[in-house]
């Protein structure tokens, strides 16, 4: 998950020799690649100021960590190291075998915050944890709560469930925020000593397996590259080529459930769990960037553009099935059915974050944009204490509330949930808007790109030791103007690249005293910089009807409203009545136009008489019924009133129009 830590693969060049590089412990600098198209920055060279992103950073830093770490002692979740440590453990241990890896994640989010910040409250918890966790490490660098002690089942017995790999992937990237933001301190050096584990269990000459749930790989690759270990990039390239083959016993989900049914390198879309196969995806490019794998680049570039064409949700939701959490096949997307888990929206921003850096095609940070908007905000709630673990497109009746201090046992359930049994999206909620500042922009030889829009001031060094100052002031996504501010001028020319997102149309830019239009893509602009200079970007704010591919069937004859990058939805509570939303058809012919919620539309509510049979012999007309202006809001606020029907896809009117 950490940002920053992927390098761009050479265009099929040798991999080159590396040193380890030196952490910036004030400030969490990235991990710089010695190559590539361009560099991420950390979290001190990019610092948010508000607005949007700002607002839900501010309050994930205020509560979340808190709130997880609270459920986590109250269920007996950290209490589980203890009685490891203690000598206790017995065959009732708390929680399911991955529970670890949201205490893991838990400290990943606080290194960030205290990278970010300082926050003296994250620092202290970070020791605290990292003590417990430490106290109940094994003396051969075995590290986990559920398997090998005791009463326990032996270690390994059970690695297509087991998750004892993906608990330690977990930590290991837990270590790299720490390390980059920090220094070597207690938490990384029990991560050495866990991967140094994984590599002599799992290496060349030790045991063949792989962990059902991929994420030891990204964690490896992620840990090699910030202490310069070749060893442990090595290790996460092996569990790759040996995934793919049938290693993992076969389950009534099949074994692309697990990603072992196809090699990596010959798979061309995504398949079975969707995070899963997002983990494994994002370790892929880890491991092409740093072992200069240009096929396996190319692998991974393949199943992106097809499973973002045919099996991706328009809010950028993956995972179209509840029985396995899973990707469909090509064109199966229900929008009442989507799964769209919260945990794949961040990991299929960590994939595309990486394929970015590697090859600098704004494709991935347009989709990054519209999963940051659609998926990651619509999950917290507006305080960062319930969340959203599924996030389905058509809500058909209001979900039952659960109370604050319940545990919820599903994930889908149409409101958000201070807890769960399988509690993965708060964690990985807190980590990526603790790291937020880092998918905002990158530098090149040349220049700066920003890539995602939010008030935030941006100060970065380029190779030659230019330094670029600027200020970005926005009221986005409600507003549509971006103003670039020059914090320091320059003698030489260098670039100023912004991000026209795909779906604005008529765009334009206003710089040195003239507007011209500008097309979707990167805007570079080069020359010297004057301090105090302003370049203004416009990007059209005005609400869209969105078509779907006719071959997703379950859409067809419906369409969607967009605003700028955010998804809108019908919710029941705007209806004359409720329970009116399943009857509603929008006119096709009418633009959907601005309204201070995000946007209305021509709908009426004709009557749908119940019948004993639903089918008939003749396509059945639309009865009559009054037009009227039916209000959109964003997908990401839905349900923030109350529980409440919604749908994204609106079904058009079969006969006549508003005019």
């Amino acid at each position: 998950m950490t940002t920053g830590t992927t390098d761009p693969v050479p265009d099929g060049s040798p991999a080159e020799a590396r040193t380890a590089p030196v952490p910036d412990p004030a400030g969490g600098r990235p991990v710089l690649p010695p190559h590539g198209r361009v560099r991420p920055l950390g979290l001190a060279q990019v610092s948010l100021s508000g607005g949007f992103w700002g607002g839900r950073q501010h309050a994930n830093a205020a509560a979340t960590p808190a709130h997880c770490e609270a459920w986590m002692e109250r269920l007996g979740w950290l209490a589980n190291f203890d009685r490891v440590a203690d000598g206790t453990t017995s065959p009732d241990r708390p929680g399911w075998s991955f529970s670890d890896s949201e205490v893991y994640k838990l400290l990943e989010a606080l290194a960030w915050e205290t990278g970010r910040t300082g926050d003296p409250g994250a620092q202290a918890a970070i020791k605290r944890l990292t003590a417990r966790i430490a106290r109940a490490q094994d003396p051969d660098g075995y590290l986990n709560t559920c398997y090998g002690h005791g009463d326990q089942p032996p270690r390994y017995s059970d690695l297509e469930m087991g998750h004892e790999l993906y608990n330690t992937g977990h930590l290991l990237q837990a270590a790299v925020a720490r390390l980059r933001t920090a220094g070597e301190d207690d938490l990384v050096r029990v991560a050495r000593r866990a991967a140094d584990h994984v590599c002599r269990t799992f290496g060349e000459d030790g045991l063949r397996g792989i962990c059902g749930h991929p994420e030891i790989e990204v964690g490896l690759a992620e840990f090699g590259r910030a202490l310069g270990e070749e060893r442990y990039v090595e290790q996460a390239r092996l569990f790759l080529d040996r995934r793919g083959h049938g290693t993992l016993r076969d389950i009534p989900l099949g074994r692309a459930y697990f990603q072992d049914d196809i090699p990596i390198r010959q798979a061309d879309a995504w398949r079975g769990h969707a995070v899963r196969a997002l983990y494994l995806a994002a370790a892929a490019v880890d491991v092409a960037v740093d072992l200069g794998d240009a096929e396996l680049l190319r692998a991974v570039e393949r199943q992106w553009e097809r499973s973002v064409a045919r099996r991706t949700y328009i809010t950028g939701g993956m995972g179209s099935r509840h029985q396995d959490e899973g990707f469909g096949e090509d064109w199966e997307l229900p929008p009442d059915r989507a799964y769209c888990e919260t945990c794949a929206g961040v990991a299929s921003i960590m994939v595309s974050w990486r394929l970015h850096l590697a090859t600098g095609d704004v494709r991935y940070t347009d989709l990054i944009e519209r999963t940051l908007y659609n998926v990651i905000a619509a999950s917290p709630s507006t305080d960062g204490t319930a969340f959203f673990y599924a996030n389905p497109l058509h809500q058909r009746t209001p979900g039952k509330p659960a109370g604050p201090g319940e545990v919820s046992p599903r994930a889908e359930g149409g409101t958000r949930a201070a807890w769960f049994e399988v509690s993965c999206c708060p964690t990985n909620v807190a980590r990526t808007l603790a790291s937020l500042g880092g998918y905002l922009a990158t530098t090149d030889d040349d220049g700066l790109q920003i890539h995602q829009y939010a008030p935030c001031a941006v100060r970065a060094e380029l190779p030659d030791g230019r330094r670029v100052a600027v200020d970005v002031e926005t009221g986005y996504p409600e507003t549509g103007t971006i103003r670039v501010r020059v914090a320091a001028g320059t003698r030489s020319p260098w670039t100023l690249s912004l991000r026209v997102p795909a779906w604005a149309d008529g765009a334009t830019v206003t710089e040195d005293g003239g507007t011209r239009p500008v097309s979707p893509g990167m805007l570079a602009i080069r020359r010297s910089f004057r301090a105090g200079e302003v370049i203004t970007l416009e990007l059209p704010m005005r609400p869209r009807f969105t078509w779907p591919d006719p071959r997703i069937d379950a859409v067809r004859g419906c369409v969607a409203v967009e605003r700028g990058p955010e998804v809108l939805c019908v919710e029941g509570l705007d209806l004359p009545a409720p329970g009116d939303l399943d009857a509603l058809v929008v006119d096709p012919l009418s633009e959907p136009l601005p309204d201070a919620a995000g946007a209305r539309v021509r709908g009426r509510l004709p009557a749908r008489p119940d019948r004993p049979w639903a089918y008939a012999a003749a396509h059945p007309a639309d009865a009559e019924g009054e037009w009227f202006d039916v209000p959109l809001r964003p997908y990401h606020g839905w349900a923030r009133r109350g529980p409440t029907s919604m749908r994204v896809w609106l079904p058009v009117s079969a006969s006549g129009t508003s005019s």
